[in-house]
């Protein structure tokens, strides 16, 4: 045996030579739940994920001395990547390097091969490589990735002269250069950041490759043993490149972090590192977390988790920076130039003249903000001066958050016509504005524990204020060039940001969080002495943020009614300008897969019947007879310019009542009496499908003689389809026939694009609607993987006030497929007649409204009759 090789070997994974893979697997079992124990018995993680680097060494080690033993001076075994700096969570990948010193024969091939199907066959996940020391250097000259993985080697057996000239020749010294490395690695980090939205505040988070978590710091240990050569963290320590706190910080949130993967590890029996919802509720539990009357277990779970994350972001973007001018500065001097009496720029990066700058001039915690706006230049504010801006946190009190200069200085970084976003992001990150705003400092990392709330409530008013943002720049003009258009209109963009700083800010205290907000937001703008118009525009969009949303979606837009009390609540144009603008970005933060051309469009018909009625006076609104009148006025006109007669035009509608010109617009009204005009009733039912509709959503016409249970049986069969449904109008003609319009778009949101699907959804409507005897089809949506994870129970509420001769049912449930077929089923064992249902899914929720009858066309104002459907939706939904 070579002098140079180093030889380890562990008694209880000895080869076996006549079984080794029972034996290697029960030795593997039987060290997972070794370590699964003392995990939970509060043994440190380092030195179980230690333990299990060492168990795999004795196997690789005694397996690769059994098939090898002849060979020894031409192989070496190497450990990469995480095995290479023996951070093993149990069901971690194996990266390992087989180096050689010149060609293979073919002898020493099948040799490999036996050794490598071995560790397949006892159940570890491997990753390797074989090459020789050139080869390594070719390949890590073309890949930085390969190079890291090579940066973590450790020999394992086997001649280390091999070894050594293998780190040699994919040294600094001979591939990537730090410079190059370094630049590599930090974008490789902006990439990983952008794939989470540069957030690590998702609902459900990867604890290892998300913003601050632990590749932060594999990068941080990265660039630190490739430009200093060293491996610990202290080292940075002593190098006064770290604080002692900051160290004792790093430490704990890597142990947090590494204590978290190894328990998902643990319970998933695989390499998870998605912390999904199941698991957050059940780690809550095993780490200790209790429900309060304030929050719940799981929610402080993730607040500890999220504030850690940040945390480690912060100060990773602390090191990397001192790296990076560490590294560059053996290339290039840095220059210094001054910017005003407290902060000056070195190397692009803003930096406090002197280290007493906020302690004799507090209000520099908020001007050095608002100068990394004001100056182009500038990258970012100077990792020494992070630190201090931590340290300094303190200073802001509230004679500070009463200071004059401070409100101004506030108020001014929100009137910028750039950086907005950038710099509350900064001030959050830093600890700034939950100092300066505690109230906003009690929402950082709390979760809105549901379906619909993918991020956490600070990181939504974020991402709020950037769409708001994104409103006013050309270059996103052609995202919603709608919203651009009113954007212009603002007198003052910086009220309607702090109303959406304001709009969430109560979340968690308990109560209504809207009526909560607006008196936190008044107390805020009494402080920064807005004038009392701007104080009562912002508290009013606190107070009211969620009201066009809601109306949009839950009530009858067609209803004059319904506009002219959502005009009287605006009052002003003012108002609606700013809380349109508002609503559209706060959906769109909430959670973008909801936002679709159906929201849009919705939005949009409320902002214009209300900017209308607003422009003509609330006290004239528009009479229902007159809007009738008009209608069927339009449609007429348009469809005789079409090249349709009057005689059948007539024919048509002459079965027609006010109601269906009522809840269906021109466009609507010309595209069915085209359709029916043109069709034999002896083929009903007519099934038509318009791709795209005014309202930006798919509208299938459903055409039919009026027959019980109608509307069960259409809404199975569409939910069978995959077709999501959103909004339902139902109206029956005096000869007994039915137009049911249903507005649809695909499960994904999007809208039927491919005509095959369109022909084949109304091939299958039409011949299931014929054949009432079919077997139903199988349901092609599925429940999502959270669903069942956010149990809902059902609540039924009836409107006292009969609309239009019909009563308005409101109900809240879990999600599921064939949810509306379901109701439906409830419906009929009443004789009840669907009218109008408007279907609204938040996130894991749905909240549906039906507009009802009973079998006479009566309103169902009877309490028994109402409890009674109650209890049979309750019972029906729930099976």
């Amino acid at each position: 045996m070579n002098k140079n090789t180093i030889e380890t070997q562990t008694c209880d994974t000895a080869f076996v030579a006549k079984n080794p893979i029972s034996h290697y697997k029960e030795t593997i079992r039987q060290h997972t739940e070794q370590i699964s124990g003392a995990f939970w018995s509060g043994a440190p993680v380092s030195d179980l994920l230690h333990s299990r680097s060492d168990l795999l060494d004795g196997i690789l080690i005694n397996s690769w001395n059994h098939y090898l033993a002849k060979d020894l001076d031409c192989f070496t075994l190497v450990a990469i990547g995480g095995y290479g700096r023996r951070e093993m969570h149990p069901y971690s990948d194996i990266d390992i390097l087989l180096l050689h010193c010149d060609n293979i024969d073919q002898k020493q091939a099948h040799t490999l091969e036996d050794f490598l199907r071995l560790l397949w066959d006892i159940g570890l996940k491997l990753g390797h490589r074989v090459s020789t020391v050139d080869e390594c250097r070719e390949s890590a000259l073309e890949d930085q990735v390969y190079t890291t993985a090579l940066l973590e080697s450790r020999l394992l057996y086997g001649p280390a002269d091999l070894f050594e000239g293998m780190k040699e020749q994919t040294g600094p010294d001979s591939v990537w250069s730090s410079t190059e490395f370094f630049e590599a690695k930090i974008e490789e980090q902006r990439k990983r950041y952008a794939r989470y939205n540069d957030t690590g505040f998702s609902l459900e988070p990867n604890v290892k490759e998300g913003p601050g978590g632990l590749r932060d710091f594999q990068t941080i240990a990265w660039l630190k043993k490739r430009h200093y050569r060293t491996d610990t963290l202290r080292e940075l320590v002593d190098e006064k490149r770290l604080t002692t706190k900051e160290y004792e910080e790093l430490l704990a949130g890597q142990e947090f972090l590494w204590k978290i993967r190894f328990a998902l590890h643990i319970l998933t029996g695989r390499a998870e590192d998605r912390l999904m919802f199941n698991l957050q509720t059940r780690l809550a539990e095993q780490f200790g977390y209790e429900d309060t009357a304030k929050s719940s277990a799981v929610e402080q779970f993730m607040q500890n988790y999220y504030r850690t994350v940040m945390n480690v972001e912060r100060l990773s973007e602390m090191l990397l920076q001192l790296f990076g001018e560490d590294i560059f500065a053996e290339e290039k001097a840095v220059g210094t130039e001054p910017i005003n009496l407290h902060f000056q720029s070195v190397g692009k990066f803003i930096e406090v003249t002197k280290n007493t700058v906020f302690e004799e001039y507090p209000p520099a915690l908020l001007e050095i903000f608002l100068l990394e706006q004001q100056i182009p230049s500038l990258k970012g504010i100077r990792a020494s001066t992070i630190r201090l801006i931590g340290e300094s946190l303190s200073l802001i009190d509230d004679d500070f958050r009463k200071n004059p200069a401070c409100c101004q200085i506030f108020l001014e970084i929100l009137s910028q016509r750039k950086g907005v976003t950038k710099q509350l992001r900064h001030m959050t990150h830093y600890g700034v504005l939950s100092a300066y705003l505690p109230a906003f400092g009690h929402i950082v990392g709390r979760i809105q524990y549901d379906l619909f709330h993918v991020y956490t409530v600070d990181q939504h008013t974020l991402f709020l204020i950037r769409n708001l943002r994104r409103f006013a720049l050309d270059e996103h003009n052609n995202e919603l060039p709608f919203c651009n258009g009113i954007f212009m209109l603002i007198a003052r963009p910086a009220l309607l940001y702090l109303a959406a700083l304001m709009h969430d800010i109560a979340k968690g205290k308990g109560g209504d969080h809207s009526v909560l907000g607006e008196k936190i937001a008044r107390q805020f703008c009494r402080t920064h002495r807005l004038t009392g118009h701007e104080t009562d525009l912002v508290t009013w969009l606190v107070r009211h943020h969620l009201l066009m949303s809601m109306t949009a979606q839950k009530k009858d837009l067609s209803n004059p009614k319904v506009i002219h009390e959502f005009a009287t609540r605006m009052g002003t144009i003012e108002r609606l300008n700013y809380l349109y603008l508002l609503t559209v970005a706060d959906i769109r933060a909430t959670n973008p897969e909801m936002w679709n051309s159906w929201k849009d469009s919705l939005l949009k018909e409320l902002y214009r019947a209300t900017h209308k009625m607003l422009h003509k006076g609330i006290n004239f609104p528009l009479d229902q007879h007159e809007r009738i009148r008009n209608s069927r006025r339009e449609a007429h006109s348009t469809l005789e310019r079409l090249g349709l007669s009057g005689e059948a035009i007539d024919l048509v509608w002459k079965d027609f009542g006010d109601d269906y010109f009522r809840r269906y617009s021109t466009d609507e009204a010309v595209w069915h009496t085209i359709a029916i005009s043109s069709s034999n009733p002896r083929d009903l039912p007519l099934v038509i499908l318009r791709p795209q509709n005014q309202r930006g959503t798919v509208e299938i016409l459903l055409y039919t003689l009026d027959e019980d249970h109608l509307f069960s049986r259409s809404t199975a069969i569409l939910d069978q389809l995959g077709l999501t449904i959103l909004d339902a109008r139902i109206v029956t003609t005096s000869n007994t026939r039915v137009i049911n319009s249903y507005l649809v778009l695909e499960q994904s949101g999007e809208p039927i694009r491919d005509l095959y699907r369109a022909h084949q959804i109304c091939h299958e409507i039409k011949d299931r609607m014929s054949t009432p005897a079919r077997k139903a089809g199988n349901n092609i949506r599925r429940a999502t993987r959270q669903v069942r994870y956010f149990p809902i129970t059902p609540t039924i509420v009836f409107d006292d006030e009969p609309i239009d001769g019909t009563t308005l049912m409101e109900l809240t449930a879990a999600d599921q497929p064939g949810l509306l077929s379901k109701i439906g089923q409830a419906f009929n064992r009443f004789n009840l007649k669907v009218h109008q249902a408007k279907i609204m899914t938040i996130g894991s929720r749905a909240e549906d409204i039906f507009y009802l009858s009973d079998h006479k066309n009566q309103p169902i104002e009877s309490e028994t009759l109402q409890e009674d459907i109650r209890q049979a939706l309750i019972e029906t939904i729930s099976q």
